[in-house]
């Protein structure tokens, strides 16, 4: 369904698509549809905005649109960007095509150009422009891709209309390589296997994939390091663009190297100890040809590589949404020896924890270095683990590649962080080394001891003081993302200070916003003098709280609250709303049921229309009309019965309605024009103190009690005759 976007402010701001690309897909198409609407028909008279969509594969995408720093130790991972622009008046439409896409999740986020801070209060004044997307996914799937055991070879053809065939063979875990070898069976000469052979793990090979031409060569072979484990690899055979008009055949064969695991395969059926699926580990393999060349075991065989060590497993604790401890056991201090690394798998949830953020700290115990000069580093890798050689200190290797960290005696800690993590299993890889870089030795006798901690968390430092971390959702995916306040820090964790508030300045704002307040105190004392208990009542309730949830609103530092954030802003806003409604019909001069009937139902009306929208204009022009609309009723039926103008003195109108019309109006121009996020402060403790000035000059005069001489009494008096006094409608003077 299409979904209305936003100018972008924070990640909170964006649109976030959700969507699973299968196996064995060699094309996946995006049709990116956008729209304008305004009031129910089409916005051809709204201005043209770009779009910019974000196109990220296994987590949404972190994205950066105004460039502002990022905390430290943030990893930021690559995304696909395009921006759409209009070809129709109130419509147009974009192609993203992805060729051999990774299987799994894919995540899209858009948004409209960033722009100035809008206005708060406007809405429902006019018919908003919106801009809709709808995103559609086609993919076209390869089907009976030809599943390849490990060390059987195959018998294949290739003929003269079809140029490639593809095949894949799935990775158990703990393999670190996989090698293709082909044999072109029949041809001589220097085009006796014109065929090029291509490897990919996860999807089918690329045009830049690894590939080897095996030429005039009767054999040739391509190998893969570090393949993902629990992971298909697919092998791609294929001819040149000028084919050489026969059929080819040819003889193919994958072997995986496995790292040994001494009593495990013994135990376990033939295609099980591989850790094959099951449909392929339920028959014995078959002798291999020796013409494929097959591993020699014995004595003389070569120990295994480097990248074979065992992964010691981590504990998962589940706190809460987003907030996962990983501990290692008799941890949480690791020892390294010098002759070994140590390793470690985090496992992530498909879904459910790419929406966080994966920490890791690395504290170094310095008194376990015996006055060596160590240095421990550590290698974060996706899907495969990493060895760190003994030379030069890297952490990726062909086309892996991980995070590196490092501490030592003088850099005792280290941090990394990754919003928006990849999910499968994270392997971290600690080893210790001796001596200053860019060249370090294997230690001889130094045992380093760091301590772990890794986890995962809403949020990078849960904003900060100046942002809120917010738990978003779409459909059925949960994600949490930093939503920055006004003036305060920017970027993505809300900890660029660019463009932040000073600590005076966000005293002053808060003192203004507070203090402003109290110009409610002169309407309460008028109201008690008056009589108007109730109303004096409403003032009060409306000055205190506004008071404190303006002193519990603001973007920094400068923050106290007294209760929960959501209950100050309803009663700050109710308490707004009944003022103006009870001042108002407190003009009108209504009987007392009536008066306290209208009270009680505006009360229940107000908190109803809050619920359902605080921020809505009509919030505050329904309710002042409508308390106009009696006030115009009351006023003209008094008028019509007394036959002369109600109010009827002209320094009632001069001195006091027209000047508290003038500033209440006032007040509700700066309140629906004029007040942004950026002039906030200012522009609301000035309709503070106009809101509450303009209630002085309208509240009307205390009601006189009409001492009426009764009909029996007037025929023995001495013919008296009773006046109106007209110094009740000039006000409390005095």
């Amino acid at each position: 369904s299409p979904r209305k976007l936003s100018p972008f402010r924070s990640f909170a701001s964006t649109e976030l698509f959700h969507f699973h690309v299968p196996e064995d897909t060699f094309l996946a198409v995006w049709n990116l549809i956008i729209f304008k609407e305004q009031g129910g028909s089409f916005g051809d008279h709204c201005p043209d905005q770009s779009v910019t969509v974000y196109f990220r594969s296994g987590a949404p995408p972190v994205i950066n649109p105004l460039h502002t720093h990022f905390p430290g130790d943030t990893a930021v991972p690559g995304v696909f960007s395009l921006t759409l622009s209009w070809t129709l008046p109130n419509r147009t439409s974009g192609i993203f095509n992805v060729s051999s896409p990774l299987p799994g999740d894919w995540f899209l986020a858009a948004h409209l150009p960033p722009g100035p801070r809008p206005h708060l209060c406007q809405v429902g004044l006019q018919d908003e422009c919106q801009y809709l997307l709808q995103p559609q996914l086609i993919v076209r799937r390869l089907l009976d891709v030809a599943v390849l055991v490990p060390g059987r070879p195959s018998e294949q053809t290739l003929s003269p209309h079809n140029r490639s065939a593809l095949y894949k063979v799935f990775v158990p875990s703990f393999t670190y390589r996989v090698s293709a070898q082909l044999v072109c069976v029949g041809g001589r000469g220097a085009s006796a296997c014109p065929l090029t052979l291509r490897l990919r793990p996860k999807a089918p090979p690329l045009h830049n994939s690894s590939s080897v031409a095996c030429g005039g060569a009767s054999v040739c072979q391509l190998e893969l390091a570090l393949p993902p484990w629990g992971r298909w690899v697919y092998v791609r055979v294929e001819t040149p663009s000028r084919g050489s008009g026969r059929t080819i055949r040819f003889q193919l064969c994958v072997r995986l190297q496995e790292c040994p695991k001494p009593n495990l395969s013994r135990a376990l059926a033939p295609g099980a100890a591989m850790n094959m699926p099951q449909s392929l580990g339920n028959q014995p393999l078959p002798l291999e040809p020796p013409s494929l060349g097959a591993p020699v075991e014995g004595p003389g065989a070569t120990s295994p590589p480097e990248h074979c060590w065992p992964v010691r497993p981590t504990l998962r604790n589940e706190l809460d949404t987003f907030s996962v401890h990983f501990y290692i056991f008799f941890g949480p201090s690791v020892a390294l020896p010098p002759e070994r690394p140590a390793v470690f798998g985090l496992r992530l949830l498909p879904v459910l924890d790419s929406g966080g953020v994966l920490s890791l700290e690395l504290h170094l115990n310095a008194s376990s270095l015996r006055q060596e000069n160590v240095t421990v580093f550590g290698c974060l890798t996706h899907e495969v683990p990493l060895s760190l050689g003994d030379a030069a200190v890297t952490c990726s290797k062909e086309s892996l590649a991980g995070f590196l960290l490092s501490v030592s005696a003088t850099s005792r800690v280290a941090r990394l962080r990754i919003p928006f993590p990849q999910t499968g299993t994270w392997f971290l890889t600690l080893r210790s080394l001796c001596g200053a870089g860019p060249r370090f030795v294997r230690c001889r006798n130094a045992t380093a001891e760091v301590r772990l901690r890794t986890f995962l968390s809403p949020c990078v430092d849960d904003c900060g003081p100046y942002g809120q971390c917010k738990l978003l959702r779409t459909h059925n995916y949960l994600y949490a993302a930093c939503e920055c306040k006004a003036g305060g820090g920017g970027g993505w964790g809300c900890t660029d200070s660019a463009d932040a508030l000073t600590y005076g300045f966000q005293l002053l704002s808060t003192l203004l916003l507070c203090l402003s307040n109290l110009m409610f105190l002169p309407p309460v004392v008028l109201a008690i003098r008056s009589r108007y208990v109730l109303e004096a009542a409403v003032y009060t309730f409306t000055m205190f709280f506004s008071t404190f949830y303006h002193a519990c609103d603001q973007p920094g530092i400068v923050v106290f609250c007294i209760m929960d954030y959501d209950v100050l802003q309803f009663c700050d806003f109710l308490g707004s709303l009944m003022s103006v409604w009870v001042t108002v019909i407190a003009m009108a001069r209504l009987q007392p049921v009536v008066k306290q009937v209208l009270y009680l139902l505006g009360a229940m009306l107000l908190s109803m229309a809050l619920q359902l929208d605080r921020h809505g204009l009509w919030n505050l022009l329904g309710p002042s009309l409508f308390a106009l609309g009696i006030l115009a009723t009351a006023w003209t039926v008094r008028s019509v019965r007394r036959r002369h103008c109600y109010p009827p003195t002209w320094r009632r109108w001069l001195f006091y309605l027209c000047p508290g019309s003038l500033i209440a109006g006032s007040a509700i121009l700066l309140y629906a024009f004029v007040e942004t996020r950026d002039n906030y402060f200012y522009i609301h403790s000035i309709w503070h103190m106009l809101i509450a000035g303009s209630v002085g000059f309208l509240l009307p005069p205390r009601a006189k009690t009409d001492h009426r001489v009764p009909p029996g009494a007037r025929a023995r008096g001495c013919g008296y005759q009773l006046c109106i006094n007209e110094q009740e409608e000039l006000g409390l003077v005095g």
